[in-house]
């Protein structure tokens, strides 16, 4: 059913073309050595690249729904791969005397922000017309349960998604509520669903059963393989842990991994390789910095310049992690109480240097060790580990992986004291995400974070 809507793919690749195009050519004209066919050639050998790469990095797959920072960072990603690619061509071929050094430059630069917000643009349009009811796609959710019901509400109170429910299909009276068929319809049973996908009736179908009904879904899915309607499958809770697993194979036996580190050997390996070549890049960097926040924090206070901590590591160990000390006290102990607003254990420059992250530069120290990555869950006090691990289900398996110096969560705004579960909850919730981006997203963010102090 997918030819009644206006296919965004298209528009998104010719967009892209003009966009490339255009800039590479704003400017070429301007130069001394203005070669026309030289700058076609590059020009339509980005276009193409470009389009090879976005397969790879999902640039031209649906995005209703799924934020735009994302989709930003793919079509930057895919960019620059691109990019370096002609450069390695230009090289090659020893044509990269032909073009402007300052052309070559400005495009590099301009092209993704160009991309990014006509991509910000159509974002806005379709959304316009999605909510007036132009291109929307109808669904129909099988299974009127808890978790069928709260989709269905999520899709209703954000329109600009462009889906519209149609109704549920079940075929059980208990589960059909009055109050529920007064908002959505009632499509029928499970036999009038199969024969509404056989029938084309719907543009997506989503299952909703909960995990106790598997032999009722494997028995719906069989029959709804005879139709060309594209089914999706809405997790319950313990599903949806499972999708979060891995498999491996052992003695040639597939094994599912509940709980297991995210990353194998190969993984584990290149982090490390990572964590050491950043870490190092990053201390030679930062040195002249370390040195001047060590002068200060001596010249201010009394008392050692740095603060060993005893934190949780990689699978619950107890390491010693370096800050530059901020406060009158060094509290590692059973009892450790949060900084807060206006804390008065604050140093003259501690307060400074709690809030723009710069007390914790000393962790790249750590990470050199081995005893802390780059980017993982952030290491919390023992006694506040000891703590929430009681409170909170799924707590501890943020120590399947060693401790970070930024996270998720700290780029997201869950950063600082945190007074409530709620806090904690969502602290944990984004603990484990994408190394390079929440490094790239530190730096914009990390330190100017109005939640730390």
């Amino acid at each position: 059913m997918d030819d009644r809507h206006i296919s965004s793919e298209l528009i998104y690749r010719i967009t892209d073309i003009l966009v490339i195009l255009f800039i590479l050519f704003l400017g070429a004209p301007y130069t001394n050595f203005y070669n026309v066919e030289g700058y076609l050639v590059a020009g339509l050998s980005a276009v193409v690249i470009f389009g090879l790469v976005g397969r790879f990095t999902d640039i031209y797959t649906s995005w209703s729904g799924r934020p735009l920072s994302d989709e930003a960072i793919r079509v930057t990603l895919a960019w620059i791969l691109t990019f370096m690619s002609l450069v390695f061509i230009a090289f090659i071929t020893k044509t990269s005397e032909q073009f402007s050094r300052v052309v070559l430059v400005a495009w590099l630069i301009a092209t993704p922000v160009l991309l990014i917000s006509a991509r910000f643009i159509l974002r806005q349009i379709f959304s316009r017309l999605r909510k007036m009811g132009v291109n929307n796609r109808t669904v129909a959710i099988v299974g009127m349960t808890r978790n069928g019901l709260n989709f269905a509400k999520d899709l209703e109170s954000k329109p600009e998604f462009g889906y519209k429910v149609a109704g549920f299909y079940d075929d059980r009276e208990d589960r059909i509520h009055k109050d529920v068929l007064n908002h959505y319809q009632n499509l029928g049973d499970f036999d009038d669903m199969i024969k509404s996908a056989r029938n084309g009736e719907w543009d997506q179908i989503y299952i909703a059963l909960p995990v106790e009904a598997r032999k009722r879904m494997l028995r719906l899915l069989d029959q709804l393989s005879d139709s060309a309607t594209p089914v999706r499958l809405l997790p319950d809770f313990f599903t949806t842990n499972l999708l979060k697993s891995k498999f491996i194979e052992i003695a040639d036996n597939p094994v599912l991994c509940i709980y297991d580190s995210p990353f194998s050997a190969d993984h584990a390996f290149i982090k490390r390789v990572e964590d050491l070549l950043v870490g190092s890049i990053i201390l030679t960097l930062i040195s002249p910095i370390l040195v001047a926040i060590a002068i200060a924090v001596k010249v201010t206070s009394k008392g050692p310049v740095l603060f060993k901590q005893t934190r949780y590591g990689q699978k619950g160990e107890k390491i010693r992690v370096w800050k530059f000390r901020s406060m009158t006290v060094c509290e590692d102990g059973d009892t450790v109480t949060q900084a807060t607003r206006g804390d008065s254990r604050y140093t003259k420059i501690g307060a400074f240097l709690r809030r723009t992250s710069l007390d914790e530069l000393p962790q790249f120290f750590n990470v050199l060790q081995g005893t802390m990555s780059i980017v993982g869950p952030r290491p919390h006090a023992v006694a506040h580990n000891e703590q929430y691990r009681q409170i909170i289900p799924g707590y501890m398996l943020r120590h399947l992986v060693k401790p970070g110096i930024t996270g998720w969560a700290q780029v997201n705004g869950w950063r600082g004291e945190t007074n409530t579960i709620h806090k904690m909850r969502k602290r944990i919730e984004f603990d484990l995400w994408l190394d390079m981006k929440i490094i790239f997203l530190t730096i914009f963010r990390g330190f100017n974070d109005k939640n730390a102090y």
